[in-house]
C-alpha cells in the first residue's frame, strides 16, 4: 500500500487538543490520508462514495494511533509500518463507532450528523461491515504475528461491547464485573495499540508486555472518565449525545458506587430514576454528583493511570516516554 508523502499542512484537527500528541502531528496527518485513501480505493460503486467521503472527513482525536505511534517514537523511530497499523486501528475504532451509533441511536458526532441519521442504519451497519472487511485485506500484508494481535484486539473489543449490551439493567453488577467489562470493550484496544507499537519497533518481550500493560490500564481509566463524561458531560465539547449509557440503562462506575454506597431509603428513588433515564437524568446525575460517586470513579481512574505511568519505567526514558505518560494522565483529567 503506498502511503502518502509527509504533510504539515495548515489544518485544525482535533487530536492537536491533545498536547502530547503534537509532536506526531504529521505522522497522524498522513495516517488520515491513508485512511482516505484505502476507503477512496475500494469505494468503486459510485453509491459508497458519499457515505465514504462522510466517513473520512469525520476528524476524531486519533487517540489510538496516536498510541501506536508513541509506543514506537518511545522505543526508536516512527516506521512506514506504524503509519499502516495507525491506520487500520483508527479504521476499526471508526466501524465500531457506526455501529455504536446505532445502538445508542447517536445522531451527531463532533457536530457532524452520523451515517445513520443521513443515509439509516442498514447503511451505517453495512459501511461499518465494509471498513472492517478493508482491514481484513491490509492486514493480510502484515507479519503474521502482528496480523494475529490485530485480530485478537479487534475480537475482544466486540466481545466486550456485546457483553455491556447484555448486562443492561443490571444494577447488580458489582465494580469488579463491570472493569472487567470496559477491559475488554475499550482498555484491550489501548493495550493492542501499544503492544503493535512496541512489536513493530522490535521491542524486547518485556517492552512489549510493559507497553501493553501501560495501554490496559490507561484504557480502564479512560472508559471510566467516558462513562462519567456521559453522566454530566457538555454535548457540544464532547462532540456527541450526552447520557446515552443513561439512555441504554448501562451500569457505569459511578452508578454502581452510588448503588452500593447510598442510604437504603434513597434507593427506591435512585432505582426509579434508572429504569425512567429519559425524565430523570439530571436527578440522578445530581445525585451521584452528591453522593460522592462521580468524584470516586475520577480517583478509581486515576488509580489506574498510576498503574499505566509505573508499566512505563520499563521503557526508555525520553520525550516519548513522557508524551505517554502525559496522555495517561490526560485520560483521567479530560473533559471532552
Amino acid at each position: 500500500m503506498h502511503l502518502p508523502a509527509n504533510t504539515n499542512a495548515p489544518e485544525n484537527v482535533p487530536w492537536i487538543e491533545i498536547h502530547p500528541f503534537r509532536g506526531i502531528d504529521s505522522q497522524l496527518r498522513r495516517v488520515r490520508e491513508c485512511i482516505r485513501q484505502a476507503l477512496a480505493r475500494t469505494s468503486t460503486a459510485n453509491e459508497l462514495t458519499p457515505l465514504c467521503e462522510h466517513l473520512s472527513a469525520r476528524n476524531g482525536k486519533m487517540i489510538r494511533p496516536g498510541l501506536v505511534l508513541l509506543t514506537g517514537q518511545c522505543l526508536g523511530r516512527i516506521t512506514e509500518e506504524h503509519l499502516r497499523v495507525a491506520a487500520m486501528v483508527q479504521m476499526i475504532h471508526d466501524a465500531t463507532l457506526l455501529h455504536d451509533d446505532v445502538v445508542d441511536d447517536g445522531q451527531s458526532r463532533r457536530g457532524v450528523p452520523t451515517v445513520n441519521c443521513l443515509w439509516g442504519n442498514e447503511s451505517a451497519v453495512l459501511l461499518g461491515d465494509f471498513v472492517l472487511s478493508q482491514v481484513f485485506k491490509m492486514a493480510a500484508d502484515l507479519e503474521p504475528s502482528v496480523a494475529q494481535v490485530l485480530a485478537q484486539t479487534a475480537m475482544r473489543v466486540c466481545q466486550g461491547e456485546l457483553r455491556q449490551v447484555m448486562q443492561r439493567q443490571n444494577w447488580q453488577l458489582s465494580e469488579a464485573e463491570y472493569t472487567d467489562i470496559i477491559t475488554e470493550k475499550s482498555a484491550s484496544f489501548f493495550s493492542g495499540c501499544c503492544r503493535l507499537g512496541a512489536m513493530l519497533g522490535q521491542a524486547s518481550q518485556a517492552q512489549i508486555e510493559a507497553a501493553s500493560s501501560y495501554g490496559l490500564h490507561a484504557g480502564i481509566a479512560f472508559q471510566i472518565v467516558d462513562d462519567v463524561l456521559d453522566i454530566i458531560g457538555d454535548e457540544g465539547r464532547m462532540g456527541k449525545r450526552a447520557q446515552s449509557d443513561f439512555d441504554n440503562y448501562k451500569p457505569t462506575m459511578a452508578v454502581i458506587h452510588l448503588l452500593r454506597t447510598a442510604p437504603a431509603c434513597d434507593k427506591e428513588a435512585i432505582h426509579k430514576r434508572l429504569t425512567t433515564p429519559a425524565d430523570s437524568k439530571s436527578e440522578l446525575a445530581a445525585m451521584l454528583a452528591q453522593n460522592g460517586s462521580v468524584r470516586y470513579a475520577h480517583e478509581r481512574a486515576r488509580d489506574y493511570v498510576e498503574k499505566a505511568i509505573e508499566a512505563l519505567e520499563v521503557l526508555p526514558a525520553g520525550e516519548a516516554r513522557d508524551a505517554l505518560a502525559e496522555t495517561a494522565w490526560l485520560m483521567a483529567d479530560r473533559t471532552t
